[in-house]
């Protein structure tokens, strides 16, 4: 099993630092929302965080309060761009030092926290009524963060 103290500082700050900027990824995708999006991000964490046990790695991560600072990126294409990079190296971080399995957990966790913030904040109608769950923008931003985890279509296990 995979430990936090398998990973020097930087290195456990990337594997922290990829959950929530896959959040942002989606929540920037489409303006409006990001109040609801963000609070559906830290109830993500702490489900999980109630799962406790089933992986001491995941165990660790969610163990830690989400930080996600947009103002770092400048702009939703530089954070889109740059947060896609960050998610593919902490991917190959965690392939070097941890096993298939808690790998395969960790994309899953990372995938069911974007699902979460898509499906946070219904896009159109008026007043709640009507409008699309996860909208055209926020499906391609979900694309595009599987294609850089490398991870097959999520399911909507972890929605809710």
């Amino acid at each position: 099993m995979t430990k936090k103290a398998d990973f020097n500082a930087e290195e456990w700050s990337q594997v922290l630092g990829a959950p929530p900027l896959a959040g942002l990824i989606v929540i920037t995708a489409q303006r409006g929302g990001s109040l609801r999006e963000s609070l559906a991000i830290g109830k993500y964490y702490a489900e999980v965080r109630a799962d406790h046990g089933q992986s001491e790695l995941l165990d660790a991560i969610v163990a830690d309060k989400p930080e996600m600072d947009i103002k770092k990126y400048g702009s939703p294409e530089v954070l889109r761009e740059q947060g896609l990079d960050e998610l593919r190296e902490a991917v190959e971080l965690l392939e070097s030092k941890a096993t298939h399995e808690e790998v395969e957990e960790y994309k899953r966790f990372v995938v069911g926290l974007a699902e979460r913030a898509a499906r946070a904040h219904k896009e159109g109608g008026f007043l709640g009524v009507g409008g699309e769950e996860v909208s055209e923008k926020e499906r391609a931003a979900m694309d595009e963060i599987n294609a850089a985890l490398d991870s097959p279509e999520h399911e909507q296990a972890s929605a809710g």
